[in-house]
């Protein structure tokens, strides 16, 4: 059984440099110039392969390296009929950003449709106002799924939701809620027709505190870049906004921290 194994191994073509030409094209997709020009993006990891997998995306590739320890466990979740290419642990290296990579990858298609405002807005919303740091944004959008909102709304000058370290930092939640792409004004503004209230958050005297305006089952909450806030633009569009009492003597919030206190004490 063991010569059987070997012997197919032996068999199996695996590409070995990360020289390759086709390397070079995955690479590429660490990039947003490369993901737009391929539209595909990369995941890196078997949890949020599985997590893929789980939530029927469109994968187009899977890469394995076959000494993987995951291996067994891939091959019991993939029913697709998507193309295996397998990699050596070099070209791993080269395609992860992490230290140490668990040699299972997918090249997932990027599906535009998705940046479409639905008709239905129900639900709960977060809207991320120039959110950048991706840490930031994966804790929020983790959170996000946790308290039972619908969606993540990426306002202009939030990262991009398909770079790696985004898409590593929401560990699989963004399978589980409905991510848009889209100008804040405008989506604010389809809340408002649908007479849907959001919510800001701002430091200032006509600021209501966060705990005095009840809990809602439909509304859109924007958080705000980690240095500036939410722009003037946006918090003129709210129904109210809205601050966290400081008690001790931090200066302020972390933004991931901050968007969690309000959206478990809004969300009905």
């Amino acid at each position: 059984c063991l010569e059987i194994i070997k012997l197919e191994k032996i068999l199996m073509e695996i590409i070995q440099s990360p020289q390759n030409k086709q390397v070079k094209e995955w690479k590429k997709l660490s990039s947003k110039k490369g993901r737009l020009n391929q539209k595909q993006y990369i995941l890196d990891g078997w949890h949020l392969v599985k997590e893929a997998l789980q939530a029927n995306e469109s994968i187009q590739r899977f890469l394995i390296v076959p000494d993987s320890r995951y291996v067994d466990e891939f091959n019991e979740f993939n029913v697709t009929k998507a193309e295996i290419t397998y990699i050596s642990p070099e070209v791993a290296h080269a395609l992860s950003e992490t230290p140490s990579p668990q040699g299972v990858f997918a090249i997932i298609m990027i599906d535009e449709s998705k940046n479409v405002l639905p008709s239905d807005l129900t639900g709960a919303w977060l809207l991320l106002d120039s959110v950048q740091d991706p840490g930031n944004i994966g804790t929020m959008i983790r959170t996000a799924d946790a308290a039972g909102f619908r969606g993540v709304v990426f306002g202009d000058g939030t990262g991009d939701l398909y770079q790696p370290k985004v898409v590593r930092s929401m560990q699989g939640s963004q399978f589980h809620l409905q991510l848009l792409q889209s100008d804040l004004i405008t989506f604010i503004a389809e809340l408002k027709k649908k007479e849907i209230p959001t919510f800001g958050t701002e430091l200032n005297n006509d600021a209501k505190s966060y705990d005095e305006i009840g809990k809602y089952s439909d509304f859109g909450l924007i958080m705000g870049n980690e240095g500036n806030g939410v722009q003037a633009k946006h918090l003129e569009m709210t129904k109210y906004n809205l601050y966290i009492p400081i008690i001790g003597q931090a200066e302020s919030l972390n933004v991931a921290v901050a968007a969690g206190i309000l959206m478990y004490t809004l969300k009905s």
